[in-house]
């Protein structure tokens, strides 16, 4: 679904060096892009043919200066075979005569390799440049390599030889020339181990074979049978499917056709040229790609050259160039550019055509498919058509060579451009009743014929009724006359100061008929006025401005781009106020034949934007390069685009079969060139990753035909076997919904859901969910589909997928785009359970705005099964109405409404757990709901029956207990079983026992003093028994269980609480005495002896032993204070020799602490020292990871991460293995248990030893003990004592903060100074600050 644009024609004249002199012949040089002709004057011509950057310099010269080089050849005779051999950088020439010349153009040299007798006819090389065939006039073929040495010489046709040898014979020849002679060519196969050759008497119409040649032996391989073919049209497919030929079918009174053949000589397909009988092919050639068939034909009026395309088994004529018989047209493609044509005249008039592959689609989604005469046309919204099909067709009075489409307010406009110089207008109505011409076709007549042959192309629609293409200034003026007489009152006007040479632009406005009425009109157009304006260079593309009326951007070939405004529509009369050229950065590197511009949003503010791709396959915005392999481009708007006319997203494919979409916004302010260099060079791994942003195209070189656009959201891919294929990319249809959401289409939105199996979470979390239950009476009115509305219900979840299963494809909604729905409310704004307030706001907007209906009543039963927690009691409550309502027997409207109660049951269990609906029911205390569930679910009777039989007999209360407890609802049981009576009083504190957490719902409950004790004790036994003894000796306080609530204190170390659970029980003296020696060893052993030296002191009025429990304690200042209050000196020595004792220790151990931290600390240095040198060293290596393959670095990082910081690698990796998991397991548990250990060379040995040091640092109680012992060393007159700990204390507690800031600097810096990171420097700058314990204690 594509068709062939003629992008750029060059027209230039070989200066021929005497009158009359005509071209017959040509070779192609590919290394140095030159042609070379060879004229009835024996003369060699050398064209260079332009590049890109010649182009605007050949367009300002006309003659080729080309400088001829004639051979000195024998009088009378002449060229006959030209080919260019490419080893020796020479022209193999042959002549009538049968020279064989070898002339190298560069040098001039002229050198005869050969002869052959009667004349050269055909001279070929091998497709490898190794061989060379050659025929002759006689029927001979020989094969010789380039150094003249022949391998095989045979004749074409041995029957056809003899004759010509008999013929020959009976004349006399005076000049050694023969009248009957072989006409032959010669065609290679593309891998040169084949080629065919198609022979017959000169000027004969005699019946010919088509003969396919083995390249080393010479065998014949195969041959057809007698065939009319035609002269030299003769071509092999460079890709080797097929040879093409033609047929004369002028005895059936038919025209020609080609006709194909296999490799085995027998007939595959033909197809017709549609032309008159008379006509006759006299060239066939394949471009290099083997996609175009161009053949040179010979009509009655003129020479035409028509290009074909085959797809879908059909052939389709996409191109046709016409020339005036007297110029006598040859052609040739370029060897190495499929789209280039070569075309020249006998007078030395040379055009080359410059060929692009356009999309047949438009932007309105329209299909215009170019065939011969006739346009396929198929709106891709009513139904994919793969040409040739199509739904209707425009059939035209001549070839089609340019088309432009135009659609504004449901008016659709065609221009139409014919081979002949003819432009058709056809006026086309809204597609929306395009069905009814279904299998019609239209005959369109021209409404400004032409009879010249006038290049005309790149035809543009500017508005409904102006148009603006191409041409050659050399026509200029017989267009200026031909225009001005087409319309009645029409007139011309040209550029006064334009150059006789070059290209022009030419708008043209047209007059619609007064009565223009009908579907398809097409007559009664006329020319209004036209004007025509000159350009610097050739032009190569042309798109309107969808940004200003009457404007376009016109591209210069070399990609300079220019704002062309009418010349029409203003007053202007200077050509600068007509061409505006755009600024550095909106222009093309280079020339780019495919180019779009587009209406964009950006913040709100519409601008243009120019895409441009190259042969390259770079696709530019302006400089810059989105893609570097893009193979398709085209662009999709949404249902918010679509109405204010703006695109909203790119859609490109690659060449490794990739398809991306990006917003305008990603485009504009993101980094797609990253994101699909990422995906085209990471391989599978990479793509799986980034599969979100991507779709892989299954069919390879598929392209791009097309997109719908807005809620359609369709991508159209035609494969190169000509098949449509149309996909819906997730992307594209998320936008399609999330706009449907903001513009409050909710129907719109569930039916795409619905069609492309997109969650129905979508529909809840785009806007979020407490939004959306403001919004659920809208969506279910617009819905009112209970079946969609149902699998909505059913789909529903706890999850956001938004930010799970869809994010990243499509950007979350901003506060301009959900303007138009409802805020969300603050008293949703704390609610969490999505599922269970979504189903409830439907729920409530079935039963307000939906009429009552058995279908209503399953939606709503869906939405309360869904729920989370499931509401199935609440269901099994609506259906138990409707079994009453049954059992009542009442035939009411009402009852009408609702389902059968076994109806409803049924959809439920469907919904949910049956086992679920079946507890539900039971927990209804219903037992014949129960039973209509039970019979549903399809359990079996003897299960359930005798169980619910068991539970009828039962009392009420009981009965529900029972059920409590199947149901496991056991404080609804304690209160169903509590209030069965005194009976069943045992039974409850069974259940207490068994359900601890009852005991606080058990209290409340049981009103008796009595049975309340019971419970109480229980409770505080089940709290004993869990270990909670302070919670269960509170319980036994409560119930006056004295003894169990001293044990319960006892056990938790509560030794007040003991002491006075002691006097609730008035024990004795004597026993309170031993119960205190028993807590003071207990607490002592405990390591608390603070509470036991309490304890002596007060209940056992042991001194002693309270000063010593004390000194334990390193409670010094309380120790001395008891002392003192009993006058005991003895104590009171006591305190002062183990407070000394404890200084002395306390100073030993302060000093060696700061000795193991400067060895700490040295460690540190010396270890981040040597890890700084070896990243200095890596860094220093050639060999950068970059340098790597994906693989390889991956391998060597995994690799180096396992080494300490003094390991040294090779980074080969060749003798280290991954280890197996069960090994890691073990490394892990090893790595576990080691934690806290300083291991030497370990990778955390560094942040080891710094936890380390930060874990030196005093303790709150190590500065209380220390305060105490100061205080109390003061006291006693020990000050000089006091002063050494406290200085001891100082000095560590300064150098181990110096040592951990030192730590931290070096840790962030990536060099270590030997002389500044010192500890001593470190200790300086902290003694500024205020010491530690000079706000403890001032000595």
């Amino acid at each position: 679904m594509k068709n062939l644009k003629l992008s750029l024609e060059l027209s230039s004249q070989l200066e021929l060096q005497s009158e009359g002199e005509t071209l017959l012949l040509s070779a192609f040089d590919v290394e140095q892009n030159r042609v070379f002709f060879a004229s009835s004057a024996n003369v060699i011509y050398a064209v260079q043919l332009p590049s890109s950057h010649q182009v605007r310099a050949l367009s300002g010269k006309p003659v080729l200066l080309s400088h001829g080089e004639p051979l000195a050849l024998e009088h009378g005779d002449c060229i006959t075979a030209l080919d260019y051999q490419m080893e020796k950088e020479a022209l193999i020439v042959g002549t009538s005569d049968g020279y064989l010349v070898l002339h190298t153009v560069d040098c001039n040299t002229t050198e005869v390799v050969g002869k052959v007798e009667g004349g050269v006819k055909c001279i070929s090389s091998s497709p490898d440049g190794a061989l060379l065939s050659v025929t002759t006039a006689l029927g001979q073929l020989l094969v010789m390599t380039y150094d003249w040495e022949i391998l095989y010489e045979t004749e074409l046709d041995p029957q056809l030889v003899d004759d010509i040898h008999c013929q020959n014979s009976l004349v006399d020849r005076i000049d050694g020339s023969y009248n009957n002679e072989i006409q032959s060519c010669v065609s290679w196969r593309g891998d040169g181990k084949y080629f065919a050759t198609l022979s017959g008497l000169q000027n004969s119409s005699s019946l010919r074979k088509l003969r396919i040649w083995e390249r080393d032996s010479g065998t014949l391989h195969a041959s057809t049978d007698s065939k009319p073919f035609v002269g030299s049209s003769l071509d092999w497919m460079p890709s080797g499917a097929k040879v093409a030929c033609s047929y004369d079918r002028k005895a059936e009174k038919k025209c020609p056709s080609i006709v194909f053949f296999e490799k085995n000589g027998l007939e595959r397909s033909s197809f017709s040229i549609n032309e008159d009988v008379e006509t006759d092919v006299k060239a066939l050639r394949w471009n290099c790609s083997s996609d175009l068939l161009a053949a040179c034909i010979t009509c009655q009026d003129y020479d035409v050259i028509k290009i074909w395309s085959f797809s879908n088994n059909h052939w389709y004529l996409k191109q046709e160039m016409r020339y005036s018989k007297k110029d006598g047209v040859k052609f040739s493609w370029n060897p190495t550019k499929p789209l280039h044509l070569i075309c020249w005249t006998r007078g030395g008039h040379i055009t080359t055509y410059n060929f692009i592959w356009i999309t047949a689609v438009t932007d309105s989604s329209i299909a215009l498919v170019v065939d011969n005469l006739s346009i396929l046309i198929s709106p891709l919204a009513l139904a994919l058509m793969p040409p040739p099909m199509s739904l209707f067709n425009l059939k035209f009075s001549g070839a089609i060579q340019d088309i432009s489409f135009h659609a504004k307010n449901s008016v659709n406009h065609l221009a139409v451009l014919l081979s002949d110089g003819s432009l058709c207008i056809v006026k086309l109505s809204s597609t929306d009743i395009w069905e009814q011409f279904e299998d019609e076709t239209f005959n369109v007549q021209p409404c400004l014929p032409n009879p010249t042959f006038n290049p005309f192309w790149h035809l543009t629609w500017l508005d409904s009724y102006t148009l603006l293409g191409v041409s050659h200034r050399e026509y200029s003026k017989h267009d200026n006359q031909q225009i001005a007489s087409s319309g009645e009152n029409g007139f011309a006007h040209e550029d006064p100061m334009a150059p006789s040479w070059g290209y022009y632009l030419q708008e043209i406005e047209l007059v619609s008929p007064d009565n223009c009425q009908g579907s398809v009109t097409s007559s009664g157009w006329s020319v209004k006025c036209s004007r025509k304006m000159s350009v610097d260079g050739p032009i190569i593309s042309i798109v309107p401005n969808p940004a200003k009326s009457f404007s376009a951007f016109v591209q210069v070939d070399g990609g300079s781009i220019f704002e062309y405004s009418s010349s029409l529509t203003t007053k202007a009369s200077s050509r600068e106020q007509h061409f505006h050229r755009l600024d550095y950065d909106n222009v093309f590197p280079s020339s780019c034949p495919w180019m779009q511009v587009v209406l964009v949003s950006d913040n709100g503010i519409t601008k243009p934007l120019i895409f441009g791709l190259d042969e390259s396959g770079k696709l530019h915005l302006g400089r810059r390069i989105l893609c570097r392999s893009c193979s398709s481009f085209s662009f999709y708007s949404d249902s918010e685009g679509l109405m204010h006319q703006i695109t909203t997203h790119l859609i490109l494919t690659t060449r490794q079969d990739l398809l991306f979409i990006f917003s305008m916004d990603e485009i504009l302010h993101g980094n797609p060139e990253m994101q699909i260099e990422n995906c085209n060079r990471g391989g599978v791994k990479a793509r799986k990753e980034e599969n979100k942003n991507f779709i892989s195209i299954w069919e390879i070189g598929a392209k791009l035909a097309g997109v719908i656009h807005g809620d359609e959201a369709a991508v159209i891919l035609q494969t190169t076997r000509g098949n449509l294929e149309c996909i819906y990319p997730r992307k594209l249809v998320l936008v399609a919904i999330t706009n449907a959401l903001i513009q409050r289409r909710f129907r719109d939105a569930m039916l795409l859901v619905r069609r492309h199996r997109i969650d129905f979470n979508v529909l809840v979390d785009y806007c979020g969910w407490q939004a959306f239950i403001k919004s659920a009476g809208e969506f279910v009115s617009q819905v009112s589909n209970l079946s969609h509305i149902t699998d909505f219900v059913c789909a529903i979840k706890n999850e956001n997928v938004m930010e799970t299963m869809y994010k990243g494809v499509i950007p979350l909604p901003s506060s301009k785009t959900t303007s138009g729905l409802d805020s969300m409310d603050p008293e949703f704004s704390h609610l969490e359970n999505k599922v269970f307030h979504v189903l409830l706001a439907i729920r409530k907007a079935l039963e307000e705005l939906i009429a009552e209906s058995p279908e209503r009543e399953l939606c709503i039963l869906t939405t309360l099964a869904r729920s989370e927690p499931p509401a199935l009691e609440e269901a099994l409550g609506r259906i138990k109405m409707t079994r009453e309502l049954e059992l009542i027997g009442i035939d009411d409207v009402r009852r009408k409404t609702y389902p059968s109660a076994e109806e409803a049951a049924k959809h439920l269990l469907w919904l949910s757990d049956p086992e679920a609906v079946f507890e539900a029911a039971l927990g209804l205390y219903d037992l014949n709901l129960a039973a209509i569930v039970a019979l549903n679910s399809q359990k079996d009777p003897k299960e359930f029956l005798p169980f619910l039989q068991a539970l009828k007999q039962l009392p009420l209360l009981i009965m529900r207990y029972k059920i409590d407890l199947r149901l496991h609802r056991y404080e609804s049981a304690l209160r169903h079983i509590t209030s069965a009576g005194e009976t069943y009083y045992e039974d409850s504190m069974k259940l207490l026992q068994s359900n601890p957490e009852l005991f606080p719902l058990g209290l409340q409950l049981i009103t008796d003093p009595i049975k309340r004790k019971q419970v109480l004790e229980a409770w505080g036994d089940h709290l004993y028994s869990e270990k909670c003894f302070e919670q269960s000796a509170t319980a036994y306080i409560c119930c006056s269980c004295f003894q169990k609530a001293l044990k319960a204190y006892h056990a938790c170390g509560d030794w007040k609480g003991v002491l006075t659970v002691a006097g609730l029980l008035k024990l004795e003296k004597v026993e309170v005495l031993q119960l205190a020696n028993e807590l003071c060893e207990e607490l002592q052993t405990l390591g608390k002896p603070a509470d036991a030296a309490k304890i002596a002191l007060e209940y056992c009025g042991d001194v002693a032993s309270s000063v010593g429990y004390f000194i334990i304690a390193r409670e010094w200042e309380e120790a001395l204070r008891i002392g003192f209050l009993h006058a005991r000196d003895d104590l009171v020595s006591e305190v002062t020799t183990a407070a000394t004792d404890c200084a002395s220790t306390l100073v030993s151990e302060y000093n060696e602490g700061l000795e193991k931290l400067g060895k700490y600390l040295a460690r540190y240095l010396a270890v981040r020292q040597r890890r700084l040198l070896l990243a200095a060293r890596l860094q220093m290596e050639d060999r950068t990871v970059n340098d790597f393959e994906d693989d390889n670095v991956s391998e060597a990082s995994s690799t180096f991460s396992g080494m300490s910081a003094y390991t040294t690698s090779t980074l080969k990796g060749s003798r280290i293995s991954v280890s197996p998991s069960t090994v890691n397991r073990e490394r892990g548990a090893r790595r576990q248990r080691n934690r806290g250990k300083i291991r030497a060379g370990s990778p955390g040995e560094e942040k080891a030893l710094v936890d380390h040091l930060k874990g030196m640092s005093l303790t709150s109680t190590a500065v209380r003990e220390l305060k105490s012992l100061a205080s109390a060393l003061a006291m006693l007159g020990k000050v000089e004592t006091a002063r050494q700990v406290q200085r001891a204390a100082d000095n560590f507690h300064l150098s181990q903060q110096a040592a951990v800031k030192l730590c931290e600097d070096t840790s962030s810096s990536d060099t270590i100074d030997e002389n500044s990171h010192t500890l001593e420097n470190y200790v300086n700058k902290t003694k500024g600050v205020a010491s530690f314990f000079s706000s403890v204690l001032v000595v």
